[in-house]
């Protein structure tokens, strides 16, 4: 019997590999392919004024920021095709390509899943680590944190549902649902072989329950996840949300390799 017929599997194909989607090991493929559903994932997002001069840094060019105000979303993603039960942690914050519209980018994401991790890099270019992302009620609290190297590098909190508001109101300073990123992967020689800012927008959103309340939000210093460099101005505002939403195809809005600054 040969090892095909054994497992029931068959061997790619040339075409195969080189279709989209495709992904290795190719008997036990790691990065899902498009699309992928998240089903009753629940998030904390914290709003806080911070320094524009910070988030400028931040901004790969030709990006360039909008207002002043940073955020956190801290998900625990309960039933995910592929990925299963994992927790996530996205710090964003409003920016703009010039005529192609606006955003926002990620700087630092976290996530308690390798496939997660992998496939962010792999396909968004998002700077995806390793961590423990945490979000659980304790009393009548709701507490965010975020674990990079045994410190908690963010914790953030909010009163358990007190104000019941509308899905209008997840996004009050900044279109967070557009999301922009930075991809580079280079050749095995050591050449560039992508170099792009990317664009991604979730699909078939439905938020089940989302309540609103005054937040805190602290940072600690990490050299492999530097939050800090958005230091906390002023906290604003934090909601508690639950929703159903899938992971579509982004598209690519700059091409460094191809374009002129």
């Amino acid at each position: 019997m040969t090892e095909q017929a054994k497992y029931g599997l068959t061997r790619p194909t040339f075409a195969e590999i080189r279709q989209g989607g495709f992904s290795t090991p190719w008997d036990a493929p790691m990065i899902p392919p498009f699309p992928f559903r998240f089903r009753n994932a629940e998030i904390l997002t914290l709003y806080w004024r911070t320094d524009p001069a910070a988030m400028a840094f931040l901004l790969p060019p030709p990006l360039v920021p909008v207002g002043d105000v940073a955020c956190v979303h801290i998900y625990r993603m309960n039933d995910t095709d592929w990925l299963g039960p994992y927790t996530e942690a996205n710090v964003m914050f409003g920016a703009e390509l010039p005529g192609q519209g606006k955003g926002a980018y990620s700087p630092y994401l976290v996530l308690s899943s390798d496939i997660g991790v992998a496939h962010g890099r792999e396909i968004h270019g998002q700077p995806k680590k390793l961590g423990k992302p945490g979000l659980e009620a304790r009393g009548d609290l709701m507490v965010g944190t975020v674990e990079r190297n045994g410190i908690d590098v963010i914790t953030g909190t909010l009163p358990y549902k007190q104000r019941r508001v509308a899905p209008e109101a997840l996004a009050p300073y900044f279109d967070f649902g557009t999301n922009l990123n930075l991809k580079a992967v280079d050749h095995i020689d050591g050449r560039p072989a992508i170099r792009q800012i990317t664009s991604r927008r979730l699909a078939e959103v439905t938020v089940h329950e989302a309540w609103e309340g005054p937040c805190t939000v602290e940072l600690r210093p990490n050299a492999q996840l530097p939050v800090f460099r958005l230091p906390v101005l002023e906290p604003l505002t934090g909601i508690h949300w639950r929703a159903d939403f899938t992971l579509v195809a982004g598209r690519v809005l700059h091409d460094y390799l191809k374009e002129t600054p």
